[in-house]
C-alpha cells in the first residue's frame, strides 16, 4: 500500500481551491453519466472557468476542447486528471511545461513517478482525492453526515 498522506494535506488542498480559477480537466468527457462530466459542470456553477482537454471530443460544456494540455492557449491554474494512472507522467510533464500551479489527480489516478514530475517542477499534488467533494466540504456546502441540506431528516418528500 502506498502512502499517499504527503499528496493529501489539508492545507495544501484548500490553498489550491482558495487560488485556482481556471481548471483543465484532462479526460473530461461529454457524456452526463460519468463522474468527469459532472465535476466539471459542478465546477462551472461554482464560477471556475473549466477547459476540456479530450482529444475525441471538439466541444464539452458548451466551450471548445483541446487534444492536449499544449493546446490550451491559455493559462490554467489546476489540472484535474481522470485519466488512467499510467497517462500521469506525460500529463505531469505537460502540466509543468505550461506553467500550471496544480496538479490534482482523482480518486484511483494514483502514479507516483508522475506525482514526483510535477513536484520536481514546482507544482502542487493532489492525488487520490475528488476535487467536487473537496470543495464542497472546505466551501461549506457538505455537512460531516454528507450534503448540508439544512433538515433534519433525509426523507424525501417526493417529486415535485
Amino acid at each position: 500500500m502506498t502512502d499517499l498522506t504527503r499528496y493529501q494535506d489539508a492545507l495544501a488542498i484548500q490553498g489550491v481551491l482558495n487560488s485556482a480559477r481556471t481548471i483543465a480537466i484532462v479526460g473530461l468527457s461529454n457524456n452526463e453519466l460519468r463522474a468527469s462530466y459532472f465535476v466539471g459542470y459542478y465546477l462551472k456553477r461554482h464560477g471556475y472557468d473549466v477547459i476540456a482537454v479530450n482529444p475525441r471530443e471538439t466541444e464539452i460544456l458548451g466551450a471548445t476542447s483541446y487534444p492536449s494540455l499544449r493546446d490550451v492557449p491559455r493559462p490554467v491554474d489546476l489540472v484535474n486528471v481522470f485519466r488512467a494512472p499510467d497517462a500521469l507522467p506525460e500529463i505531469a510533464r505537460d502540466t509543468v511545461a505550461i506553467g500550471a500551479g496544480a496538479l490534482w489527480c482523482q480518486f484511483g489516478v494514483i502514479n507516483l513517478e508522475g506525482a514526483q514530475i510535477a513536484v520536481d517542477g514546482g507544482v502542487t499534488v493532489v492525488m487520490d482525492r475528488c476535487l467536487k467533494v473537496e470543495h464542497a466540504r472546505y466551501a461549506g456546502r457538505m455537512h460531516w453526515l454528507g450534503f448540508n441540506t439544512r433538515r433534519i431528516t433525509a426523507r424525501r418528500a417526493g417529486l415535485q
